[in-house]
């Protein structure tokens, strides 16, 4: 015999009306136009520009990267290009004394925070050169384990609060991240003592060759903010304004001692997963291609401004430029850094070499003068 339905209460619907409140924060249409005047950040026309050199630069720096990987001048490299919204206009809402926690593919993040950009290049050939941040320089090196971050991103919220400091801790990760323990463990603290963190999930779709729809039976992974009682919002990671906008209310909530938000920003890559033999064209099809294409969120701003009247082709080509001449700098001077040796690992690994180490130090050493 069927139980019998109760009427008062249906968990089904009650799923499906937590969902339907996760609409997407969109700002600006993929033609360049305001479609939401009232969550329009309304940056300064400096603040606009000095964004999309940001975006145009960036971009620039892709290209070359991975010109660089296959010459075989650059060690393991994650493409950015289709997410520069989604990563430089979450930073543009940041502080310098924000702590950045980031993914690999989160360079930009870090370039743009003060990271020299001959490191980034070291830090992708391994060199622990590439690893030595600069005092007063609030990031770590890009987590390669899949959402480990967010755990990390947790501890280190706490710490800015128990300091009493007004800054945030931000992380990133894929929709992918989203699946591993330690993004639940990361927002269900962080939300518990009520941290100062914002907790970034890049939705580009897919995670390496697993698309988004086999990742989660949930329509979004912004409402897995619920479970941890903090807040959570969906956004078009294509839209820089969007998600200027919607980063720098979560900092200001934060700051104000009102805890962590979990931001969802749906994005593209449009590149391979990364440059260590992913092929894309054997899991997504030309026109899933084409139809992002359309988003290009430098696409979608440029047309913005220029309506403006503040950008133009000859600005552009003077940002392309200067990336040109600061990246082939970078390269040399990373190209100049004597290389790693095994002596260099074992003798900073301890501020106070144990014996059995300081035997193998000394085996390298020797082998190392010949």
């Amino acid at each position: 015999m069927a139980a019998k339905k109760n009427q008062q209460f249906d968990p089904v619907e009650t799923l499906h009306a937590i969902e339907e409140k996760f609409e997407m924060v969109q700002v600006l249409n993929e033609e360049g136009e305001i479609v939401n005047k009232d969550y329009d950040p309304n940056l300064s026309d400096e603040q606009l520009e000095e964004l999309m050199k940001r975006m145009v630069y960036t971009r620039i720096l892709d290209q070359r990267s991975i010109s660089l990987n296959r010459q075989g001048r650059l060690g393991f490299y994650a493409p950015t290009a289709g997410q520069e919204a989604s990563q430089l206009a979450s930073h543009f809402a940041l502080e310098k004394d924000d702590f950045i926690l980031p993914g690999y593919r989160d360079v930009p993040q870090l370039i743009w925070h003060g990271w020299p950009l001959h490191q980034a290049f070291l830090f992708s050939r391994g060199h622990f050169k590439g690893n030595q941040m600069a005092e007063g320089l609030n990031i770590l090196p890009p987590q390669i384990i899949i959402g480990a971050q967010f755990i990390q991103a947790a501890g280190v919220a706490l710490g800015m609060q128990k300091r009493k400091k007004e800054a945030v801790a931000v992380t990133y990760t894929g929709d992918g991240g989203s699946s591993q323990g330690d993004f639940y463990e990361g927002i269900n603290f962080a939300g518990a003592f009520r941290a100062p963190a914002i907790f970034i999930v890049q939705n580009n779709q897919f995670a390496i060759s697993t698309p988004r729809e086999l990742q989660t039976s949930a329509k979004t992974i912004a409402q897995k903010a619920v479970s941890a009682g903090i807040p959570g919002v969906l956004v078009d990671g294509m839209d820089p304004l969007a998600v200027y906008a919607v980063t720098r209310d979560a900092r200001e909530r934060a700051v104000k001692g009102e805890g962590p938000t979990l931001i969802e920003t749906m994005c593209y890559r449009y590149g391979p997963h990364t440059m260590a033999g992913d092929d894309p064209t054997r899991y997504r099809t030309s026109d899933i291609d084409s139809e992002w294409e359309k988003k290009d969120p430098l696409v979608r701003f440029r047309k913005y401004l220029e309506a403006k009247g503040l950008w133009n082709e000859e600005k552009e080509n003077e940002v392309i430029e200067k990336a040109k001449e600061e990246i082939k700098a970078a390269i040399k001077e990373a190209d100049s850094t004597p290389k790693q040796k095994v002596s260099d690992l074992l003798g900073i690994m301890y501020e106070e070499v144990p014996f059995n180490v300081q035997e193998q130090l000394d085996i390298y050493k020797a082998k190392e003068s010949k």
